[in-house]
């Protein structure tokens, strides 16, 4: 797991923003891993720890109006957690989800399968190889 994140709370959140994350196999993972670990490979360490003090605050931020750590809920109640998140009234927390939310969308579409499993085929000569 990179930067030694939690590995159940990290993919319960990864599955809640990209619910096909769920159908990842632990090569698939693996992939995930290593392509988050390539883009914060040179981040300031204390980005780093932020983000593992977030990932731990998303873990236990639902006890107070679930009872229960993230990684217990429901997919609804993981939903409405990180939409409250996304739009919460203090911007450090909302710059922090986006920043997660980025770091998940990388890592999962930055995988080496992923542009095939879309449907993505670019092409070095762009435009032309349409014609």
């Amino acid at each position: 797991m990179p930067l030694d994140l939690d590995p159940a709370i990290f993919r319960a959140v990864a599955t809640t923003i990209v619910p096909e994350a769920s159908a990842l196999d632990s090569q698939g993972w693996r992939d995930v891993d290593a392509a988050i670990e390539a883009l914060l490979r040179d981040r300031p360490e204390s980005l780093k720890r932020q983000l593992r003090l977030f990932l731990r605050a998303i873990e236990w931020l639902p006890v107070v109006r679930y009872g229960r750590p993230f990684t217990r809920l429901g997919p609804a109640e993981r939903t409405r957690m990180l939409a409250h998140l996304e739009n919460d009234p203090i911007q450090k927390v909302r710059v922090g989800f986006w920043g997660l939310r980025t770091i998940v969308l990388a890592g999962y579409y930055g995988r080496p399968g992923a542009a095939q499993a879309i449907g993505y085929a670019a092409d070095p000569r762009g435009w032309e190889a349409l014609r």
